[in-house]
């Protein structure tokens, strides 16, 4: 059996969402991202060389392999399984699904910042960190902390959970994996410098298109989400005018999808994300996004974690609604009702 654009797949998937929630990756555990990660260092050590058209055709060879592979493998692996028996197959894909997510992986990263930040501990709050983003965290006060914070938490709502979730609704555990090996490959060869800009051509753009509509549900995911707690008071936002704001500003920001979700959480916490950050020393200037109504602190990073919570949960929400939908008008016409 693969999950897919099935009820029964949703619910397939809605399982390994609970097992995610509760278990997480526990480091102890294989995880298939670390298996792709370790393929593409050894491949990008033999491949990367030559002249520049050299290299970009080898990077097209490595996104083709890897993506390809994952895809090819994993595949035959639940089909393997499901000559075997069905059940074995089914709990193979389950297992599957939920190394594709980072729900609780990233609530638990932005808590281990908070509670630092929380009793003033600048120091354990960088270093928390350090764990989840690129840039230097050693100069950076609370109000920086709590911006690189909620900017990865809004771009990881994306690529951690949302894309994975899309992915595998479509075409269950292989295309999720497959996406994973995407991102995988953006993230260790996507870069515009001169190692990488013409190896990871290939594998940045292919990761811009996998992200480009997930990207734009999750910024509306969280709009709506945002909306639903402002009414039920559980959280104080921005809502209004927050879409046509972000539409606005998300086309600004260097990445062609990372914009938008970040874009639309510092419109509803009415907050100013981008900026100036460093990486190894070296200044990297981004644009602006939101206005600075609210000065950042600590409390916007929780805000942000329920503004995931709740995004992911109506894109689920959302998608077996719209799987739903065709089968009760099949059976309806069926049935002669309609």
């Amino acid at each position: 059996m693969i999950a897919g654009a099935t009820l029964g797949g949703a619910g397939l998937i809605m399982l390994a969402i609970m097992i995610d929630l509760i278990v997480g990756d526990p480091r102890s555990w294989p995880h298939p991202v670390v298996l792709i990660g370790r393929f593409i260092s050894v491949f990008e050590r033999r491949w990367n060389r030559g002249s520049a058209a050299a290299r970009r055709f080898s990077g097209l060879l490595l996104t083709v392999s890897v993506v390809g592979g994952v895809l090819g493998v994993s595949w035959l692996l639940l089909w393997a399984l499901a000559q075997l028996h069905p059940g074995l197959a089914l709990i193979a894909e389950l297992l599957l699904l939920s190394t594709t997510l980072a729900i609780k992986g990233l609530g638990d990263a932005a808590r281990a910042v908070v509670v630092p930040l929380t009793n003033g501990d600048l120091p354990a709050a960088r270093q928390a960190l350090s764990m989840i983003v690129g840039r230097d965290t050693h100069p950076l006060n609370e109000a920086d902390i709590t911006r690189a914070t909620v900017e990865t938490v809004a771009e990881n709502t994306v690529d951690g959970i949302v894309a994975p979730l899309f992915f595998a609704f479509i075409g269950g555990a292989p295309l999720a994996l497959a996406y994973k090996a995407v991102n995988t490959l953006d993230s260790m060869v996507g870069y515009r410098n001169q190692r990488y800009s013409d190896f990871g051509f290939f594998s940045a753009k292919l990761d811009d298109i996998a992200n480009w509509l997930p990207a734009r549900l999750t910024a509306l995911c969280l709009w709506l989400a945002g909306l639903l707690l402002s009414t039920a008071g559980v959280l104080s936002v921005r809502w209004k005018g927050a879409l046509r704001s972000t539409c606005h500003d998300a086309p600004r920001h260097l990445s062609p999808n990372a914009g938008w979700p970040e874009a639309m959480v510092a419109h509803l916490l009415g907050v100013q994300l981008g900026g100036t950050s460093f990486y190894q020393g070296l200044a990297s200037h981004r644009a602006t996004l939101g206005e600075p109504i609210n000065v950042l602190r600590v409390a916007h990073i929780s805000a942000t974690v329920r503004l995931m919570h709740g995004a992911w949960l109506l894109f689920t929400l959302l998608f077996v609604l719209l799987m739903i939908v065709p089968i009760a008008m099949k059976m309806a016409i069926f049935s002669g009702v309609i």
